[in-house]
Formats: structure tokens, C-alpha cells, sequence
């Protein structure tokens, strides 16, 4: 995975049309969130592909992010869950119809999926002391890029809802939300609610 693969995949998911400002829901609509968000089909992520999930209940998130190198998602390389409070922002002017999203990232967890040592190692996690297919604690140690919770505890990003579901921002190649000047200025396409 190299950077130039990371920034052309976010490109390519940035280049797809956003709706307009206008449909989009206000604050107040996006605090009351309440239910699973899923990708539709695998999206374009770190240099292969990725499927998310959110869900929102009572003021609370959690995201489950798998990644493979394939679109079919059967080369799987690993898993990371997240989760904690959320709170809704300002409005970003530069990104009309979306707020600030501050998500909590209470716990970091990480499975990686690969017996392979050397896609492991080129992920950056070989390091991290993991077990092929066992979910293993990372919040108080970090792994490849992802800080303990102590050094990066919310993710600083931008949040709009709309009828094809929820947006967050385009992350950078180093995928660090960790401080507010770090926030996105582009959105990605939805991930649309699971029904």
C-alpha cells in the first residue's frame, strides 16, 4: 500500500457527486441518530477495499471498518472497531449542509485477517503483537496507524445526513483526525442505513 495508492483511492470516492446543501439534514436530526449504517457494496480504501458500518444509539457510536484487497472482500487483511459519545458541531462553511463530528474513540480494537506475515508487515502491524483472527485490545498501545487513545481520544471529522444516509469527510493518506485542524474539507459518498 503505498501513499500514492491511498490518495488515488480517496480521489476516486471523493469524485462521486454529493447532493445538494439543501437536502441535507440539520443538527439536531444527526444528535438523534438511531440505527446501522452500512456500505452498500466495497469502497476503494488503503490501497484495496473496505466495507464500513456505523451505529448511532443515544448519543453513542461505534464503526466497524474490514478491509481486503480484493472487491469482493475474500482476501480480507484486517478489522478495526471503535466507538464512544459523539457530539455534532458547528456548521462547516466550507462544506455546506455538514457540521463538525467529534467521535469519541473510548477503545480501539484491531483483528488482523491475513496469515500473511508480509502483507502484516507492510500494513504496519506486525509490530503490534497480534493473533490471526483474534480481536486484540489496541487502545492503550496503538497499532500501525492508529495512536493509544490516550495520544489521539476523538476523531475530529465532518457528519451530514441526508435520504441516501450518512456522509463523513475524506480522510488524508495518513488517516490522522486526531486534532481539529486536521478536520476533512470534502465529504464521501453515504453510507446508506441497513434495513
Amino acid at each position: 500500500m503505498t501513499t500514492r495508492q491511498t490518495l488515488l483511492a480517496l480521489a476516486l470516492l471523493a469524485a462521486q457527486p454529493m447532493p445538494a446543501a439543501a437536502e441535507f439534514a440539520g443538527a439536531e436530526a444527526i444528535r438523534d441518530l438511531n440505527g446501522t449504517f452500512r456500505s452498500a457494496a466495497p469502497e476503494p480504501w488503503y490501497g484495496g477495499f473496505g466495507t464500513r458500518e456505523f451505529v448511532f444509539a443515544d448519543g453513542q457510536w461505534q464503526l466497524t471498518f474490514t478491509h481486503a484487497l480484493d472487491p469482493a472482500m475474500t482476501l480480507r487483511t484486517f478489522q478495526f472497531r471503535t466507538g464512544g459519545r459523539y457530539e455534532v458541531g458547528a456548521p462547516v462553511a466550507a462544506v455546506p449542509g455538514t457540521f463538525e463530528g467529534n467521535f469519541e474513540e473510548a477503545w480501539k480494537h484491531v483483528t488482523l485477517l491475513t496469515p500473511d506475515a508480509g502483507i502484516a508487515a507492510a500494513m504496519g502491524m506486525a509490530d503490534c503483537g497480534l493473533t490471526v483472527n483474534l480481536e486484540t485490545d489496541i487502545s492503550a498501545t496503538g497499532c500501525a496507524g492508529w495512536a493509544p487513545v490516550e495520544v489521539c481520544g476523538w476523531d475530529h471529522d465532518l457528519i451530514a445526513l441526508d435520504e441516501t444516509g450518512v456522509h463523513f469527510g475524506v480522510r488524508p493518506a495518513d488517516n490522522d483526525l486526531c486534532t481539529p485542524d486536521r478536520r476533512p474539507a470534502a465529504l464521501l459518498p453515504a453510507v446508506p442505513a441497513f434495513r
